[in-house]
């Protein structure tokens, strides 16, 4: 299995590196739409992916560590962070949800900020 997760992350993150790369020599912009694509995309594959394997074709479940955690994973964390709300959302945890996401993006940018501030002050 953790051979499986490896192999998908790292398919996952060249597969990240080569469409940013590709993107940004194609649409040169400050807007990072490099990053929105590949966050979308790879929430899009995570729904599908899950839907698949645990829905439609069970016969993938062992598949599910190199396609969603290696792969999906790599390619982006957006994805499993897109299930987990949607998840909870499915489960009418409308709080939590919610919370999760505030937070999530809130926190997210403030300890990115803090460790920008940080790093520079020492």
């Amino acid at each position: 299995m953790y051979v499986m997760i490896a192999l998908g992350g790292a398919l996952g993150a060249l597969s990240r590196y080569g469409l940013t790369r590709w993107i940004n020599q194609s649409w040169a912009m400050h807007f990072p739409l490099a990053t929105l694509t590949i966050n979308v995309l790879g929430s899009f594959l995570m729904g599908v992916a899950f839907v698949l394997i645990s829905e439609r074709m069970p016969a993938l479940e062992p598949y599910r560590p190199l396609i969603m955690v290696g792969f999906l994973g790599a390619f982006t964390t957006f994805s499993t962070f897109s299930l987990e709300i949607v998840s909870l959302f499915n489960q009418q945890a409308w709080l939590t949800a919610l919370s999760y996401l505030s937070l999530s993006c809130l926190l997210g940018i403030l300890a990115l900020a803090a460790g920008i501030g940080l790093t520079r002050a020492f």
